[in-house]
């Protein structure tokens, strides 16, 4: 009992005890589903990559405090950040949605890694940064260092709140807007934040994984056509030279 009035007590990533509740209340009710589904997202990463199964990054996380976040790898051994940076960089100083790497083929992915992204499976380690209290299930997503250095001081109150698996921004549209509109949809979380809030958050975030995993299904067929379609005009001319 004194375990638990200890986990639930509010705690230096500014989380209150109301949430502390539901976070761990909610965990435990899902542990027999989370638990056999993080095997099985183990052994597919297992079977498909060699290296680690679990990857941890540092991120920047309440009043932008770093701490060490923890995913399932879905990225070969070695993959380095530059091109993702460099996208990331685009994203944030232009109106452009804010379309992943995965969805125009990045190569550093491993098998399988898309849909296990897609599905926000690669998350489920982050359950440990929420008994942790570094993280809460519902808030803003913990960003990289490199980004949060791009900030802007009013984008920084984004991190006025502890960082979350799902939030505000995730349910309402999430890929479809810009860096900005992501800004201020975690701001105006932060600053409506109750309960009933992180509940209907929660609910609308199965549905809104489905949408992700149909949106990647569409960007993997669109980016398959306009491979063919390139592909043809050089396959066409090469029979014709031959000839």
């Amino acid at each position: 009992m004194k375990i638990f009035e200890e986990m639930i007590r509010p705690n230096k990533a500014g989380i209150p005890r109301w949430k502390r509740v539901l976070d761990i209340g909610l965990i435990l009710l899902a542990s027999p589903l989370l638990a056999p589904l993080a095997l099985a997202v183990a052994a597919v990463i297992r079977l498909v990559s060699k290296g680690s199964i679990f990857f941890r990054q540092e991120r920047i996380g309440y009043c932008g405090k770093k701490f060490s976040c923890f995913k399932f790898r879905t990225m070969a051994v070695g993959a380095k950040s530059v091109s993702h940076e460099s996208h990331l960089r685009r994203l944030i100083h232009s109106d452009a949605p804010m379309m992943k790497m995965d969805a125009r083929g990045d190569s550093r992915i491993i098998p399988l890694g898309v849909w296990i992204r897609a599905a926000g499976l690669d998350e489920l380690p982050q359950l440990i940064n929420v008994l942790r209290g570094e993280m809460s299930l519902v808030g803003p997503r913990p960003c990289l260092p490199y980004e949060f250095e791009h900030y802007l001081p009013w984008q920084r109150a984004r991190f006025n709140v502890a960082p979350g698996l799902t939030g505000l921004w995730q349910v309402s549209g999430k890929n479809r807007t810009t860096f900005s509109e992501m800004i201020r949809l975690d701001i105006e979380y932060g600053r409506r934040r109750n309960l009933l809030l992180d509940l209907e958050i929660i609910f609308k975030t199965l549905p809104a994984l489905l949408v992700q995993m149909l949106d990647t299904q569409k960007k993997k067929n669109s980016a398959a056509k306009e491979i063919e379609t390139v592909e043809s005009p050089v396959a066409f001319s090469g029979r014709i030279v031959n000839q």
